[in-house]
């Protein structure tokens, strides 16, 4: 499995297709304006008498475990992919960060008129905090290992985060990313036809000719492999291939990806990288505080786009997060939920985005971000000082 919005898929929609939304990780991540919408519409007009919260978190991890359930889960999260990539697209657009790359994978989206234009700002102010927050992590990484080390994406979609690094001069000394083969395909293409894409890598790369297929690519610093993440002994295969180095410290992220997943797939895919590598990190952003009437709203508005959070019982609360990662053998845990990533990020850099656009709906923005969060726990044989990576 791999692939990555969901955001934007929660909220309630009025027509047209959700911004943002992908769940899994597979576009640099996946979810926030759906979820916007359509939470805090709803959660403000819902009656106090919620249904029992149970049977929603039931069927979102029972559906997808039939043959047919998990198909159509599996396209579904395949298909959020655009949407999500659409959004960050358009949020580059109007200045909330800046990516020169990600133009080159999707196309530009008009914005909508209200009431989609609101959940637009939600969307993009959430990704801000997102991206912004995972990138701190992962350059902390970094700078602990001096770049030398190796970062697997997992879900990566049309996640330009190789690029950016290269821009940098901040590569590690070798960069992965993992998504279903359909994603990965469509991602070659593109590298492969647009120039400004395809030029890093070569510049990068030393050594023998450069590798690639339908649904792999291969190079000296930068690959990507077509994988499914519920299967972890065929990932291992797949990323030895391409020269994976179970000696490096490396670094693991997915964004909304093990939310897609069983607990006990998503248990395996943890445990599988704290046994193989010695030293590393692994970087999870995903949702929180589901047992809430907002988060009923969120999972029952995913759940009408066909899109089921089968680890979604993992996502009660900052604590169950730490837990699965302690209990799945890595040695230290920590979990923020994004308002308080938000309150750390560069006030100066905070104040300016929120001049970009102009929202009236700040309660609604502190919920949804109260119900989103950043985990990331480490193994350090090393003693390179990683458990002390904090915001």
């Amino acid at each position: 499995m791999g692939t990555d919005e969901t955001t934007d898929q929660s909220l309630p929609s009025s027509g047209g297709p959700p911004c943002g939304g992908r769940p899994m990780k597979g576009g640099g991540g996946r979810a926030v304006g759906a979820v916007a919408a359509a939470a805090g519409g709803r959660a403000r007009r819902a009656a106090p008498r919620a249904r029992p919260f149970a049977p929603p978190m039931a069927a979102a991890a029972r559906d997808p475990l039939s043959a047919t359930g998990l198909d159509e889960a599996d396209e579904a999260v395949r298909g959020t992919c655009e949407d999500a990539s659409v959004c960050k697209r358009f949020a580059v657009s109007v200045g909330y960060w800046k990516d020169p790359y990600i133009q080159y994978f999707v196309r530009q989206a008009k914005e909508r008129k209200a009431p989609e234009i609101n959940r637009g700002k939600l969307a993009r102010e959430c990704y801000y905090a997102r991206v912004h927050g995972v990138s701190y992590l992962i350059k902390a990484f970094l700078k602990k290992t001096d770049c030398n080390c190796q970062i697997v994406n997992l879900g990566a979609g049309m996640d330009t985060l190789f690029w950016r690094l290269k821009d940098e001069n901040l590569l590690p000394r070798k960069y992965f990313e993992v998504d279903f083969p359909m994603i990965v395909a469509r991602k070659i293409h593109n590298i492969k036809s647009k120039p400004p894409l395809s030029k890093p890598i070569m510049e990068s790369h030393s050594g023998d000719s450069l590798l690639i297929d339908s649904h792999s690519l291969d190079s000296s610093r930068y690959s990507i492999v077509g994988a499914d993440l519920r299967f972890s002994s065929d990932l291992e295969e797949k990323l030895k291939k391409h020269n994976l180095d179970i000696h490096l410290p490396t670094l693991l992220v997915a964004e909304c990806v093990l939310v897609y997943m069983t607990p006990q797939q998503s248990a395996n895919l943890l445990k599988w990288a704290a046994s193989t590598f010695p030293v590393a990190m692994f970087i999870n952003y995903e949702q929180v505080n589901m047992t809430d009437r907002f988060g009923q709203i969120m999972i029952e508005n995913l759940q009408r786009r066909q899109c089921n959070l089968a680890g979604v019982e993992i996502c009660r609360s900052l604590d169950s997060q730490r837990e699965r990662l302690l209990l799945n053998g890595w040695e230290t845990a920590r979990a923020i939920d994004m308002m308080k990533v938000y309150s750390f990020l560069p006030q100066a850099d905070v104040k300016r985005i929120e001049g970009l656009e102009f929202l009236d709906e700040k309660e609604l923005f502190e919920q949804l971000m109260q119900h989103y969060c950043i985990c990331w726990a480490s193994k350090d044989s090393s003693n390179l000082g990683l458990a002390s990576i904090t915001f």
